[in-house]
């Protein structure tokens, strides 16, 4: 799914090194819901745990080169949120 909307939304290979602002926010909250499940008390573990890598796995499966920086800024967010709250 990830790589048919990258297709639809870039019609050149990998060239520039910007930042997708709607990747990002997918990959920030993916990412999120992934590591820090158990900060939503609301929703089961099973169904969040999906719903984060469904998110991830979007950003993840889009066109080659894209998708790589706003993962490894999701995943800088998210575990610093959970090395935060998993200490105190």
């Amino acid at each position: 799914m990830g790589l048919l909307l990258s297709y639809k939304k870039y019609s050149a290979p990998f060239v520039t090194e910007k930042i997708d602002v709607i990747a990002l926010i997918v990959a920030v909250v993916g990412w999120f819901i992934l590591l820090n499940n158990m900060l939503i008390p609301l929703i089961s573990p099973m169904i969040s745990i999906t719903l984060g890598l469904f998110m991830v796995a979007m950003v993840f499966g889009m066109r080659p080169g894209y998708g790589r920086y706003e993962t490894v800024i999701g995943v800088i967010i998210s575990g610093a949120v959970y090395l935060l709250t998993s200490t105190f």
